[in-house]
């Protein structure tokens, strides 16, 4: 009878589960910090400003 994964003992699907999860962690920090950064800086202004004017009423258009 052949060995199957599905026999193997637990620590060695534990062992391949995390070599598993360590390498899709390493595929998407590196796709993450691979990818262009965008250049503009609109989001930072946009959450200064909902950050300074937190708690004060809105105003009328």
């Amino acid at each position: 009878m052949s060995a199957s994964f599905h026999n193997a003992d637990k620590p060695t699907h534990r062992r391949v589960m995390l070599v598993g999860f360590m390498f899709c962690a390493v595929f998407v920090a590196i796709s993450f910090l691979a990818r262009p950064q965008p250049q503009t800086d609109y989001v930072l202004v946009k959450a200064d400003k909902l950050v300074r004017t937190a708690g004060q009423p809105v105003k009328a258009n």
